[in-house]
């Protein structure tokens, strides 16, 4: 028995220490929790129930070069109840008021209101749905309402927000202005300049309050979001409309694939207008495509300006050389260049070949003049900035293609090809810039999208006018080209367009496509040149892809007209004939006007002025300029004002303007 006694104690004394063990155990693992990993898991846990949730930035504005706001991010809320949060007392004394606030502003009965409260309620629901896609003005409107009135903690008021981008005044531009986001195509001018149109994002911490579910700890932020600067693009909206619909109804008239339009003005390189439309499968037209800017392709009969400045600067050749044009088919290598007009134009010169865009008359004189020396040719087109892209802000740019001598694209009928349009490939802002160097006097330009950043009233950084080449020929070669290139329009290719009472210059295109597989076989028309021809002011490239043949399918029947009606309307038609003239006044008048209310209101006591009516952007300059702080809501002219107009008010005061 005593040894059995002995076992049992033996037994105990072991079930002893091993407590004890453990026991130092437990506490040696609490110490070490508590001091060692203490800091990780308090961290772990305020991770899992409170976190830091990111506030993202209004983007800043894109601004037309006339003032029109073409895209801007507005804040839009979504409103979620949490039915938790407040005392008993204060739902039962605030439900009813609450429901009848809810079905004035969003139109349903108050009982329905009430009865879907009191579910949530008493079902202790953490996010109730109350609405969603409410503007700044209808989220503040709530946060007045009864319990809402109490805030986060206390009134089971939830307010998330998001930022959504609009276009006011509709699609202009669509492709140009771009988005930002992954894929080439859409990469415009908002993602050309995120960097500066992003902000930087805001922070605001949240609860943990179910699955997930997280509501804001305050109605204050941590960091509030700083709003990205705006960008004044060079796209006036008037030339833009003008250009688009006369683009738009040619594309429809001849049930083609897709088309583009190009307007840039001379001297700066300013692109007032851009348009790429492509055919949808039920037969209307969007754009699809920036195709103005990355569709390289063959040119066609465009591309004999080059021969035309090159056979004249180096002295190859006048415009009054006469060549044979040999029954209208020319033989290299085994392969055919064929004139349009069926048996040739017979013996012309060089300035008619041109104007009749004789492809005989051309090759034959770019290629008696460099066949010896071909690099010489290709050289003047290197020269042009021609054989490399352009170096646009906006991403996707189309590469171009120009044959070099001793590389494996040249051969025997490289220069042949060459001269009139085949064989390389350039982009039609390439072309357009090439011809706007012959209206620009020489002076070769690129092109321009933007030419400001700012924040409102203030200059981040301005973008001058880019000179790609100083003088593209002699003054002696210049004045040539630009009379061949008006006698185009008068007595050419483009005589379809003269008008006595309008001066116009430029060359049409009619380029094969696809023209290697007859079955792919489909014809690019083109027309591209300046206006007026004696002052140039604008020059303007169109193309039209694929037209109906049965139509028509020539340059000066597709994209001609495009041409002549942008022309005419900028110039002739309402609302003025000289349109940008106008703007400069009104904008001066402008400036004029605001610089003397500044002055008069530095002498005079300090008080509210009238800006309902006026654009957002002047408002905001204005009232800053006079020492208020300015809170913006919408887009537009301004509706409303927090001050009344002629109260005193004092240095760093806000004031809430709404815009619509």
């Amino acid at each position: 028995m005593a040894i059995e006694d002995k076992k049992i104690s033996y037994r105990m004394y072991f079930v002893a220490v091993m407590f004890f063990i453990m026991a130092v155990f437990i506490l040696i693992k609490l110490n070490n929790i508590q001091w060692v990993e203490g800091n990780y898991y308090r961290k772990l846990g305020k991770e899992r129930t409170v976190k830091n949730f990111p506030i993202p930035a209004n983007k800043g504005n894109v601004y037309s070069a006339d003032g029109s706001l073409l895209a801007t991010s507005i804040p839009e809320y979504t409103i979620y109840f949490d039915a938790v949060a407040p005392t008993p007392e204060l739902f039962k004394e605030n439900v009813q008021g609450l429901s009848d606030s809810l079905s004035v502003m969003f139109g349903k009965s108050s009982g329905h209101y009430q009865a879907k409260l009191q579910k949530a309620r008493a079902n202790k629901s953490r996010y109730v749905f109350i609405a969603k896609k409410l503007s700044y003005t209808e989220q503040m409107r709530l946060k007045t309402f009864p319990m809402f009135n109490k805030g986060a903690n206390k009134g089971g008021l939830i307010i998330e927000q998001k930022i959504v981008r609009e276009h006011p005044i509709g699609l202009v531009a669509k492709r140009t202005i771009g988005y930002e986001r992954s894929n080439e195509d859409g990469k415009g001018l908002e993602y050309a300049f995120r960097d500066y149109l992003n902000g930087k994002n805001g922070h605001r911490m949240m609860q943990k309050i179910a699955k997930n579910q997280w509501k804001p700890i305050s109605d204050i932020n941590e960091k509030d979001p700083q709003d990205g600067y705006d960008i004044i693009s060079t796209i006036d909206v008037y030339i833009q409309d003008i250009a688009h619909h006369a683009l738009l109804k040619q594309l429809e008239y001849y049930s083609a694939d897709h088309g583009c339009v190009v307007v840039m003005e001379t001297k700066t390189g300013h692109i007032k207008a851009i348009s790429n439309l492509g055919r949808a499968n039920d037969g209307s037209y969007y754009e699809t495509q920036n195709y103005a800017i990355t569709e390289s392709h063959e040119p066609g009969s465009t591309f004999k300006l080059v021969d035309l400045i090159a056979v004249l600067d180096d002295k190859k050749a006048d415009t009054s050389k006469i060549y044979d044009s040999k029954g209208g088919i020319i033989e290299y290598y085994g392969r055919k260049v064929r004139d349009s007009k069926p048996g040739g134009y017979g013996k012309i010169s060089l300035a008619r070949g041109f104007e009749l865009s004789s492809n005989t008359v051309l090759v034959q004189s770019v290629y008696d003049s460099y066949k010896n020396n071909p690099k010489q040719f290709v050289d003047r087109i290197n020269s042009y900035g021609l054989n490399k892209p352009l170096g646009l802000p906006i991403k996707g740019e189309g590469k171009p293609v120009i044959p070099q001598p001793g590389t494996n694209r040249w051969s025997g009928v490289a220069l042949p090809w060459m001269a009139f349009g085949y064989g390389l490939s350039v982009t039609p802002l390439q072309t357009l810039t090439l011809y706007n160097a012959v209206a620009n006097d020489g002076v070769m330009v690129k092109p321009i999208f933007v030419s400001e950043i700012k924040e409102w009233n203030k200059t981040i950084k301005k973008y001058n006018t880019e000179v790609i080449n100083p003088k593209i020929c002699s003054q002696e070669t210049l004045d040539k080209v630009q009379a061949v290139l008006e006698n185009v329009v008068k007595r050419g290719t483009g005589s379809k367009l003269y008008s006595k009472d309008f001066s116009m210059a430029g060359k049409t295109g009619t380029a094969q496509v696809n023209y290697k597989d007859k079955s792919k076989l489909y014809y690019a028309s083109s027309f591209v040149g300046y206006f007026p021809a004696d002052e140039p002011k604008y020059s303007c490239i169109i193309v039209v892809h694929k037209p109906n043949v049965a139509a028509g399918y020539y340059g000066a029947d597709v994209a001609g007209p495009v041409f002549k009606r942008i022309a005419q309307k900028i110039f002739t038609d309402s609302p003025s004939t000289n349109h940008v003239k106008n703007i400069d006044a009104k904008v001066v008048s402008q400036e004029k006007s605001y610089a003397e209310y500044y002055k008069k209101a530095e002498k005079e006591e300090r008080v509210v002025p009238n800006v309902k009516g006026m654009e957002g952007m002047d408002a905001v300059a204005l009232l800053e300029n006079l020492g208020l702080k300015v809170k913006v809501i919408g887009v537009g002219r301004v509706k409303k004002q927090s001050l009344t107009s002629g109260q005193a008010f004092n240095k760093n005061q806000t004031i809430i303007i709404e815009l619509s």
